[in-house]
């Protein structure tokens, strides 16, 4: 988030409405959701706000939720933004800093869906997760790169890593005791393999498979942006080089996004 705010304090009026790769937010409506959530986490009640029937991204009740703390913040300045986010910060150090739950210890999730209670340490991984991609979306839109291989970026990398054994033996069908490997390079270099076993289970781990089915090499922001659903494959298929199993490594790709 300090990270977010060095980012955004400098930018002139104009480049708040600059557009991201997150379907009908701008660059003030990426900052407007991160501070939504941190300040319900923080137990502020939500906004009593009513949406515009015309915002065409608002699909379902998912979306619905988030847009409330985007919408009511689309008229703010860019002081009023950054002063707001700021502020944000403060408050969410001082409660981490002074946080004397464990990381079993179940708090709120952040999430509209799913379980209303996690473990603490689920939900601070998937608030670091949320925000260095948002990061992302934000540096891409504006123009101004880093922070690929930060701490927040290698939390990023084990959660949609835990989502490939889905992807690839479920959603993708790939055969049974076989392997995929997936090669990242980039800032943040990993190799990952995916084994199917004779049920049509899969796991993964970080050992070289030595006949893969397939084999998906690819930059890491390229993988970011794909599991993040970002963009589709066909939009970055020069950066993606399938080996092996052309259909296979199609398939997997067309279900590589994970996230919501």
């Amino acid at each position: 988030m300090e990270a977010i705010s060095e980012l955004v304090t400098p930018l002139a009026e104009g480049e708040w409405n600059r557009p991201t790769e997150c379907p009908g937010w701008s660059v003030r409506d990426v900052v407007s959701h991160i501070i939504g959530i941190e300040c319900e986490l923080l137990g502020d009640p939500r906004p009593i706000h009513t949406l515009p029937r015309d915002i065409y991204h608002v699909t379902d009740e998912i979306s619905r939720h988030m847009e409330i703390q985007v919408d009511v913040r689309r008229h703010h300045t860019g002081p009023e933004m950054t002063s707001e986010l700021e502020y944000t910060i403060i408050r969410r150090a001082r409660h981490l800093r002074n946080e004397k739950r464990g990381p079993e210890d179940e708090v709120p999730s952040a999430l509209p869906f799913g379980p209303k209670k996690v473990p603490l340490e689920q939900a601070l991984r998937t608030r670091a997760f949320d925000v260095w991609v948002h990061e992302q979306d934000l540096r891409r839109a504006l123009g101004k790169p880093g922070n690929l291989d930060s701490a927040g970026a290698q939390v990023a990398r084990d959660l949609l890593v835990e989502a490939l054994p889905k992807v690839v033996a479920k959603q993708a069908s790939a055969p049974v005791n076989s392997a995929v490997v997936i090669d990242v390079g980039g800032p943040l270099e990993f190799m990952r393999t995916v084994r199917v076993d004779q049920d049509g289970r899969g796991t993964v781990d970080g050992s070289p498979s030595l006949g893969p089915a397939a084999t998906l090499s690819l930059d890491w922001e390229t993988y970011l942006r794909l599991a993040c659903g970002r963009v589709r494959p066909e939009a970055v298929a020069e950066r993606v080089k399938v080996e092996g199993d052309a259909d296979l490594g199609a398939a997997i790709l067309q279900h590589f996004a994970v996230t919501p």
